[in-house]
């Protein structure tokens, strides 16, 4: 490529919970080659989850390599480098050698119980709600923060001195890309110590988490070069590292949800599932969580996050525990051979309830069975019980908002699934489209740095480009609608 020619190459790096991604992708949205390298969790005990950074590290740059390997790329075509991340999992690490104090908490992590319950008790959850969005609980960064600070020798000591970096993996990596100690909101706003009001740092929850604001990284917007890359090995020197964005944000960026109303769900082991609320914040009444959606051109857009605990584990448990077939994918052409679920109600509350319930102690519920129930009713009251927890957060986050949903866009590997996404159409009565383009955490990873980089001039270009697969439109009688809420919900109250 001659030197005058800019490359339109952007590199999305999708740092998860269990591996790395590396997507490249061109200005037309064609994805040149993905390549995905797993890294393993530790559980030093019951309900503690960790990350070696080291680990992580390196499977970042296998990802990346072997992405350029698949695409026949050189490394220095890349025009910007965008980083999506599992959003609360953080750790500290010294300033001055960049060696981690202590293996990364991972948002899974538990080991803050208590010291939420204290807080609790303390009457404190109404304040941080209305400062943060979020709720006290150990998901968030803030108390791991707090813990790493009390439990490794000589940490308080050395925060104190400014001597530590905290981050959450997004800031790592930049920071091992570039030097920079930099996040943007989306992932500032899930530590409970950034108020959304003020888009910055809070002096009075750093303060009664513990957490030396010393320590936290500047704020930057979701697209800027926050810096170039230096010294990593498996890229050149000199290549802007641009977006950065959390995981679910990602999503809803990548699915070019621009416009308040718009809403994406991510149909994984869980749903997740955001509505972009515009430049408002909207303080939920139905146990939804607020938080920041992106930060661009000095505006900044926020969303309403709600999630189910259980969707494409629904359809595993049905095969691993069950053995109703061989593969996932099967479910689909079983749960077909049926017209409806013959009556059968399946809440798939097999670890608790996700919003807009919130009941940890709920349990799965299999109801409505009769002598005429087979496997393929119960292959499809399974699905339909994946699409009413989503149907039951997206009305919650309606009502929050007092307007109705423009179009939900659904990504994840079960949206793969046309019966599910057809069942889902038909419960919201709202247009479900899927991206040509599954992979939409990693794509608003890779728009934000190519909007930072001039790949593309504006979102409505970003927009322009986005492709649909296809739409499903509601093809149910209301009369039969009505009677699967009804006994939805006559269900939820058993489980």
């Amino acid at each position: 490529m001659s030197t005058h020619q800019r490359s339109d190459v952007l590199l999305a790096i999708d740092q998860g919970t269990t591996g790395s991604t590396a997507l490249l992708l061109d200005q037309q949205l064609r994805v040149l080659a993905t390549h995905n390298v797993e890294f393993p969790n530790h559980f030093p005990r019951p309900g503690w989850v960790e990350h070696d950074v080291d680990e992580i590290w390196t499977s970042v740059g296998q990802a990346v390599q072997g992405a350029l390997v698949k695409a026949g790329i050189e490394a220095g075509a890349i025009a910007g480098v965008g980083i999506t991340n599992q959003r609360e999992t953080s750790l500290f690490w010294d300033r001055g050698t960049g060696q981690p104090i202590h293996r990364a908490l991972v948002w899974q992590d538990r080991r803050t119980t208590d010291r939420c319950v204290e807080l609790k008790e303390q009457g404190r959850e109404p304040w941080v709600h209305q400062r943060t969005g979020l709720v006290l609980d150990p998901y968030f960064s803030g108390t791991k923060a707090g813990w790493l600070l009390d439990n490794v020798e000589g940490a308080r000591s050395k925060a104190d001195r400014g001597d530590l970096c905290f981050g959450t993996i997004d800031t790592y990596l930049c920071w091992r890309l570039t030097g920079t100690h930099v996040t943007d909101p989306s992932n500032a706003s899930r530590t409970l110590l950034f108020d959304l009001h003020d888009l910055d740092w809070s002096d009075e929850l750093c303060d009664l988490l513990r957490v030396p604001r010393a320590t936290l990284p500047r704020v930057g917007q979701s697209s800027e070069v926050y810096g170039r890359t230096r010294g990593v090995g498996f890229l050149p020197d000199g290549i802007p590292v641009a977006g950065l964005i959390g995981d679910q944000q990602g999503a809803l960026f990548g699915q070019a949800c621009f416009q308040p109303g718009m809403a994406k769900a991510t149909y994984g082991t869980g749903a997740f599932v955001l509505l972009n609320t515009g430049d408002k914040i909207v303080m939920s009444d139905a146990g939804m969580l607020t938080t920041v959606a992106w930060t661009l051109d000095g505006v900044t857009s926020y969303a309403l996050e709600g999630s189910a605990f259980i969707a494409g584990a629904a359809v595993q448990w049905l095969r691993d525990q069950l053995g109703f077939f061989e593969s996932a994918a099967e479910v689909e052409a079983l749960a077909a051979t049926v017209p409806d679920a013959g009556g059968v109600v399946f809440v798939p509350a097999l670890v608790g309830l996700g919003a807009p319930h919130w009941r940890p102690e709920a349990r799965g519920i299999l109801c409505g069975l009769t002598r005429g129930t087979s496997r393929a009713h119960i292959a499809r009251a399974a699905l339909e019980g994946i699409a009413m927890q989503v149907a039951d957060i997206l009305e919650a986050m309606v009502g929050d908002m007092g307007a109705p949903l423009a179009e939900l866009r659904v990504d994840g590997g079960a949206a793969r699934n046309d019966l599910l996404m057809q069942i889902q159409a038909d419960l919201l009565g709202s247009i479900c489209v899927r991206p040509t383009v599954l992979e939409t955490t990693a794509l608003g990873s890779a728009f934000l740095a190519g909007l930072a980089t001039g790949v593309w001039s504006s979102p409505a270009e970003v927009g322009a480009a986005w492709t649909e697969d296809r739409r499903f439109e509601r093809d149910l009688d209301p009369v039969q609608l009505a009677a699967m809420r009804a006994a939805w919900r006559s269900a939820l109250q058993k489980a």
